[in-house]
């Protein structure tokens, strides 16, 4: 892949500016900065983190082999790419649906992705990434952080991450568009979080007891409960009871 790399200092959000800049000839865009003025996670939440301390990333990328309505193909890529990333400073990474990178019962890494459609083809795809590597204080209500430097015990350069997560996006995003998809879903599936057993989970209707199916190309996490019922959820529509 033809690959463009740009730093920032500051910005508010890498995802925000990378949206400002005119589509280029290469494959690849990738902003990156040392601190977010206004870094988001899903939906309203906020990802803190502390200046040069973690991984704030944007990657875009324009998917046009990619049917809209297998466009989940691209986030299970992109939550594959981090967690192998990762995996080479550590055991214990598993990938928690829909993108998120844990570390044991803990999280390490969130992605918010944005698609733009025209004319019933995608355009455009940008990856938000945001990894805790060296930052070991956590202030806000975040649940369960974790970063690479309190699993390991020593400071890692944040460049270094980068240049690892970008060569694995690269690899598993060409794989997507070239139609070589089989392999992306067996191993998202393989390094599923509680791929195994039963555990907890909550819908609007309460707490119960459920195992992984699948998850569909369309994005629906399929739950099998313990009376044999299978549960079907799109994003937000359950959650993991930790």
């Amino acid at each position: 892949m033809n690959i463009r790399r740009i730093h920032l200092q500051q910005t508010d959000s890498t995802n925000s500016y990378l949206r400002t800049l005119p589509p280029g000839v290469e494959d690849m865009t990738v902003v990156s900065t040392d601190y977010q003025t206004a870094g988001r996670g899903q939906g309203t939440n906020t990802w803190e983190s502390e200046p040069g301390a973690n991984l704030l990333m944007s990657v875009a990328v324009r998917p046009v082999t990619v049917p809209v309505r297998e466009q989940f193909l691209l986030s299970m890529a992109g939550a594959l790419a981090v967690g192998e990333a990762l995996s080479t400073y550590t055991d214990g990474i598993s990938l928690k649906w829909p993108n998120d990178i844990y570390w044991n019962d803990l999280k390490m890494s969130g992605t918010l992705i944005e698609t733009s459609v025209a004319q019933g083809v995608l355009q455009r795809c940008i990856f938000g990434i945001g990894v805790d590597v060296n930052q070991t204080v956590f202030l806000s209500d975040a649940p369960n952080p974790v970063s690479l430097r309190m699993v390991t015990g020593r400071e890692i350069p944040v460049g270094e991450v980068a240049d690892r997560v970008v060569e694995c996006l690269a690899r598993r995003l060409g794989q997507v568009m070239r139609g070589e998809r089989e392999e992306i879903v067996s191993l998202y599936h393989e390094r599923l979080y509680r791929r195994e057993g039963f555990h907890t989970y909550r819908d609007a209707e309460g707490c119960f007891s459920a195992a992984i199916r699948q998850v569909a190309t369309d994005g629906h996490l399929q739950l099998c409960d313990t009376e044999g019922r299978l549960r079907s959820y799109a994003f937000k529509e359950v959650a993991f009871v930790l």
